[in-house]
């Protein structure tokens, strides 16, 4: 075997399914945990720490036989924004998805504000996205801004 050969590390190829590439190994099994993958009975490969040009290091989630909703995206993109959604089909990527915040979060988050009428009312709690650098939303209804490391997701 050669040299080179040796180096690579070899992850099974998905035939239908979706893999989320370039996720920051801080926040990896926060993804993991986030998306419920300990419940799916897919075919499921995680990778962490692995090298990469663009992070340095990198995680990777590959599912087989699963496609992902606008809100699942949405809570991915809560904790880590700008990874990578490779949708595969016959084990060709068929649609890359850089994943980023949209500006409207609905009924994704809880607002940390007791008094908030989406904590004291049956109703879906709505985030306008302040600053997408940062991850900072603004609760709509009461207006409490919230820093990423004190977003709390539903």
């Amino acid at each position: 075997m050669s040299a080179q050969k040796q180096k690579e590390l070899q992850v099974a190829a998905l035939e239908n399914g979706t893999a989320i590439d370039h996720i920051p190994p801080s926040q990896l099994f926060k993804v993991a945990s986030l998306l419920g993958l300990e419940k799916m009975d897919n075919t499921i490969t995680i990778g962490n720490n692995f090298h990469s040009k663009k992070m340095g290091c990198k995680g990777v989630i590959k599912i087989a036989g699963k496609f992902f909703e606008e809100d699942e995206i949405n809570r991915i993109a809560l904790i880590a924004p700008n990874v990578i959604l490779n949708i595969i089909r016959d084990y060709e990527v068929v649609e890359k998805k850089t994943v980023t915040l949209p500006d409207e979060l609905i009924g994704l988050v809880k607002c940390n504000n007791p008094k908030c009428i989406t904590n004291n009312e049956p109703m879906l709690s709505r985030f306008d996205v302040e600053d997408r650098a940062s991850g900072a939303i603004r609760c709509r209804y009461c207006e409490r801004k919230i820093n990423k490391e004190d977003i709390v997701i539903k």
